[in-house]
């Protein structure tokens, strides 16, 4: 039965059962001017679907009527359709109010406002940090990948406030926010730190290029926004011209992004082939395929915990093409995928819609990717890249690898 029948039939329901005097046992059909309108299974279905509205309706009479305080209209029904899409206990969707999905469209759009942590609703109940973006004052400040925000300016949130903490977290460039960080420490334990931030207007540089001993090239990637494939292909190509001899690509802390912008540089990178593929649950597969192009560059990647979501989807299809080594520690593991659908009155409705797997046919949700050589950054070293090079081991390594291929 299509949605807008079943609309139509609810409506005439609440007409029709005021005039039903007899048991819904005994109906065999809903007539009118002898003509079957409603056949009795589709109306014991529309009947228990009646049922629950009528019951959302009473609720809501209910607390507009004898609630001690006066109702916010908007915020009432905002916070009914928050609580119907949280009930499915997927951390990944939402049902986002009108500033929450406008917000969402900034950052994927490369301009947003705020101190520049990307953040998830964690298992444990918590705000969890994915990473902080690179050259942030979140990453200044010392954020780090799998930090727990549990205050945002002496309030406590937890991750089913996450939207409301990130939205405090927000505010006018120059103003301050004070975070409190439940970190572990060396022995396991839970310490709980107060970092006092400064909000910039956070204009995401999400690729930045290096030659590294005149004949490495380095590519690193915050994440995946608009704007992010047209600048990888300009500092690729920038690379190629200069005769560099292998490439380093860095997804190290990138929180992830745009599944078709990952798509188009792993297109890049691969020969032809599968990048990835999703599933949903009827089993309909979808898969995103590169082509024969390619750069011929010897390949290095390096990930960490902080590497998530579209990064994975990166890393795993270098990997399972065996196109290059993965260098550093084991990946997030987010392995689900969601599709975002802007509402009539502009709010919007974030939904987990299948999970993808990697070309192998891997599914690395809860899980992560496990590099080929596991190297644990050094203790202490709170800056990653080519400005850090002398104390970043992990990119040493690479270093190595990639000059061992080239030699």
């Amino acid at each position: 039965m299509s949605n807008k029948r079943r609309v139509t039939l609810v409506v005439a329901l609440l007409i029709v059962t005021n005039v039903i005097t007899f048991g819904l046992t005994n109906i065999m059909a809903i007539q009118f001017n002898g003509k079957v309108i409603l056949p009795k299974d589709e109306y014991e279905e529309l009947y228990s679907v009646y049922k629950d509205f009528s019951k959302i309706l009473y609720v809501e009479d209910m607390v507009k009527e004898n609630y001690l305080r006066d109702v916010d209209e908007s915020k009432f029904l905002d916070w009914q359709l928050k609580g119907m899409v949280q009930s499915l206990n997927d951390p990944y969707s939402q049902y986002l109010t009108v500033e929450e999905y406008k917000a969402l469209s900034e950052q994927t759009s490369g301009v947003f406002g705020g101190i520049g942590v990307i953040v998830t609703p964690g298992d444990d109940g918590l705000i969890t940090v994915v990473s902080p973006i690179e050259d942030t004052p979140g990453e200044r400040a010392g954020i780090k990948s799998g930090d727990k925000i549990i205050k945002v300016d002496g309030v406590e949130y937890l991750a089913a406030d996450m939207d409301e903490a990130v939205k405090i977290m927000k505010g006018k460039p120059g103003t301050k926010v004070v975070l409190t960080i439940m970190r572990k420490d060396k022995e396991g334990k839970n310490k709980v730190i107060d970092k006092e931030i400064t909000r910039e207007e956070i204009r995401l540089v999400t690729v930045k290029s290096n030659i590294i001993d005149d004949n490495i090239g380095y590519i690193k990637l915050t994440s995946f926004d608009e704007l992010t494939y047209e600048d990888f292909v300009r500092d690729l190509k920038k690379l190629e011209r200069a005769k560099v001899e292998g490439l380093i690509i860095d997804l190290r802390n990138n929180p992830g992004g745009l599944l078709n912008i990952c798509a188009d540089i792993a297109d890049e990178l691969l020969g032809e082939g599968d990048i990835v593929y999703t599933e949903d649950k009827h089993g309909r597969r979808e898969y995103l395929r590169s082509k024969k192009s390619q750069t011929d560059l010897p390949l290095v990647i390096l990930v960490n915990g902080g590497s998530a979501s579209a990064s994975e989807i990166l890393a795993g299809a270098i990997k399972d093409h065996n196109r290059g080594e993965l260098i550093g520690t084991k990946t997030f593991g987010k392995g689900v995928v969601q599709r975002i659908k802007e509402l009539p009155d502009s709010s919007g409705l974030k939904l987990t819609i299948s999970e993808y797997f990697t070309p192998n046919g891997t599914n690395i949700h809860g899980i992560g990717i496990e590099p080929d050589i596991v190297v644990e950054l050094e203790e202490g070293v709170e800056e990653i890249g080519v400005d850090n090079l002398g104390k970043d081991n992990q990119l040493q390594k690479a270093l190595e690898v990639l000059k061992n291929k080239i030699k």
